[in-house]
């Protein structure tokens, strides 16, 4: 079975991305990386939706770019609420360099359990203006490693896989049930309340809603907390 290392968060992207490479035969080896996140609670999301992709290993590791700082996703700053979103704004909670990093520690990890591809659950369409999230981007990086890697230099380039960078969020909302993810699992909330509440009012949670709303079905992880 051909072998691909899923950059996994823990929210509806990063699952819904590793539910498609999984259904086209990939075998998934996950990789979730504790930068120093305000919202940590992802990382628990994370293990839920390893587990139910079957994911032959979840690798966590820490990287704590919370030193580093520049985000508002590293507590530096506060996260911004009810703003209108707009792709041509990088907003506060861009983390610099964060997809070059993880891409990077993907790409070792890869290169190790003999992985033939990387996948990313970044979208160009439903997305809060990050550089990182950009095709071009993503070509350059497969560009890099290609250049960068043992198995580059062999003929066996990694791919960098991103089957969400053309979709809406609603569009990637139904691919995902049509595939039987539960999304009851992920977590999206930058902000989240000490019981994991979501806040409903940052950007993350304003393009998940948007995105259930306009996919024509409730989220069900909000279902779940009513109940």
């Amino acid at each position: 079975m051909i072998r691909a290392v899923l950059l996994l968060s823990g929210g509806l992207d990063s699952y819904t991305a590793g539910a498609i490479a999984k259904a086209g035969g990939y075998e998934l080896y996950a990789l979730t990386v504790r930068y120093g996140q305000v919202h940590a609670r992802e990382i628990e999301a994370a293990r839920d939706v390893a587990t139910a992709l079957g994911a032959v290993r979840h690798l966590e590791l820490d990287v704590p770019l919370s030193k580093i700082g520049g985000s508002a996703l590293v507590g530096d700053g506060v996260i911004p609420k009810d703003r209108p979103l707009d792709t041509a704004d990088i907003p506060s909670t861009y983390v610099p360099a964060r997809n070059t990093v993880f891409l990077s520690l993907a790409l070792g990890w890869a290169e190790v359990v003999k992985a033939e591809a990387i996948v990313i659950g970044v979208n160009a369409l439903d997305y809060s203006g990050y550089p990182d999230c950009r095709p071009e981007y993503l070509r350059a990086f497969e560009r890099l490693a290609s250049l960068a890697t043992k198995a580059g230099i062999e003929g066996r380039p990694l791919r960098i896989l991103s089957p969400l960078i053309e979709l809406s969020k609603a569009e990637i909302i139904r691919r995902g049930l049509a595939l039987g993810v539960d999304y009851a699992l992920t977590h999206s909330c930058y902000d989240p309340a000490p019981d994991a509440t979501p806040c409903g009012r940052c950007d993350s949670c304003v393009l998940r809603a948007r995105g259930f709303r306009e996919a024509g079905v409730a989220d069900p992880a909000l279902v779940r907390q009513r109940q």
